[in-house]
């Protein structure tokens, strides 16, 4: 009897180690079950752009762009992207954070990490108090230089560091160190606002360049005056902070916001008309009643036509089929793609993406970065959802603003659609 009641409490410890880490098991293939539970994000603002694919590049005679955008079939996986163009306002939740990082560094405001390490313990600065503007005086102009009598906020000190992983170049180079393809940026965070001024000779746009990114009136306009790099770190810093608080709730983050590839933007641009030149369909750019159909250069260069004589808020005019408005018109849109023009010869067909090749060191070539869609300044062939264009990468323009994207990377999970 004790010998076989042995063999039983032997037995059982043998059964009780190997359930250990996965009790309900039951000695079954039940998968990990150590990982948090999942729920996919619906960031708010964006709309849902279905995976699919379609046919890339000029739907009709075009022969500006017929070496430049030939047709060529492309299959996209599904993302969301911003609803509208990034406003003034949204725009400077950005620069307002930079400015109270900046500031409490300056303070002295740091929390432990567990690692031994510090950070900035971010908080909102209250900028009216005496106190505190003496104690951030280098962030100041002085009032004897101001111009205006009064000090105001130095614009160049806000500047946005951060770092990014060089993948490809690491993967390339597998037994270097790893801290070799660490890139730091540091960017200016706030727009440009001369802008107004600078680019348009003999005329009067002081109003607009003193009173455009600031002024709550223009609170829905897009901003402009934002360089490709700028646009860049928009995104770093969303994710940042998006990131943060869904780590608060013990929540996976999928992937991060970013600008969209070249392909990705005409797709959205589509709305699922594949072989339509605008978002809304077409041919035509005004409707049965006679207004027109987005914030472009009517006619001979009558700009208030179409009721806007420069940029309009971001939510005028109608969206698409996917629920994107200004795809066409108001701002010119950077992408995260570099510029070639024969491009289209030698991309991938699945998600496609071209970017600068590193084996070619012109230096011009590689900070040319496709924009898309067409502004209140260009006439209507740059509003067609097949149309390419390009700018420097370094330089800003009071007709260029941007949108991000965030790739949904659970096909499973296609159907849901983001809050509104």
């Amino acid at each position: 009897m004790k010998k076989t009641s042995l063999k039983v409490s032997a037995l059982a410890l043998l059964a009780l180690a190997a359930s250990c880490g996965n009790p309900s098991s039951n000695g079954q293939l039940v998968g990990d079950q150590t990982r948090m539970s999942y729920k996919a994000p619906l960031p708010i603002g964006m709309m849902y752009v279905p995976s699919g694919s379609f046919k890339m590049g000029a739907s009709d005679e075009d022969i500006r762009g017929r070496n430049d955008a030939t047709v060529h079939t492309v299959q996209m996986v599904g993302f969301y992207m911003d609803a509208t163009e990034i406003s003034n306002q949204e725009y400077r939740q950005f620069t307002n954070w930079v400015r109270d990082s900046i500031a409490n560094t300056i303070l002295g405001n740091f929390k432990d990490n567990p690692d031994g390490t510090q950070r900035v313990d971010y908080k909102r600065i209250n900028w009216k108090d005496p106190e505190l503007q003496d104690q951030l005086a280098s962030l100041f102009v002085p009032a004897e230089q101001s111009g205006w009598g009064r000090k105001e906020m130095d614009a160049t000190k806000l500047v946005y560091t951060y770092r990014t992983f060089d993948y490809a170049g690491s993967i390339q180079h597998p037994t270097e160190s790893r801290s070799k393809y660490i890139i730091q940026h540091d960017v200016p965070a706030y727009p440009d606002t001369t802008v107004w001024m600078r680019q348009f000779n003999y005329a009067f746009n002081e109003p607009i360049a003193m009173q455009y990114f600031w002024f709550p009136g223009f609170n829905r306009y897009p901003v402009v005056g934002v360089n490709w790099k700028q646009a860049n770190a928009f995104c770093v810093w969303r994710t940042n902070i998006w990131v943060a608080e869904r780590d608060k709730m013990r929540m996976y983050t999928e992937h991060r916001f970013r600008l969209p590839t070249e392909q990705e933007w005409e797709w959205a641009a589509r709305g699922g008309r594949n072989q339509s030149p605008y978002p809304w369909g077409g041919p035509y750019i005004i409707n049965k009643k006679g207004c027109y159909l987005a914030n472009f250069k009517p006619m001979r260069g009558n700009y208030a036509a179409d009721g806007g004589l420069y940029t309009v808020p971001v939510d005028k005019y109608n969206a698409n089929d996917y629920g994107l408005k200004n795809m066409a018109g108001n701002v010119s849109e950077w992408t995260n793609s570099a510029y070639f023009g024969s491009a289209y010869n030698h991309m991938s067909d699945m998600n496609p993406n071209v970017v600068y090749n590193a084996k070619d060191n012109d230096p011009l070539y590689m900070k040319r970065k496709v924009v898309r869609g067409g502004s209140w300044r260009d006439v209507s062939y740059y509003l067609q959802v097949s149309t390419r264009d390009y700018e420097f990468e370094d330089t800003s323009k009071a007709y260029i603003g941007f949108r991000c994207v965030y790739t949904e990377v659970n096909p499973a999970l296609s159907n849901r659609r983001p809050m509104r």
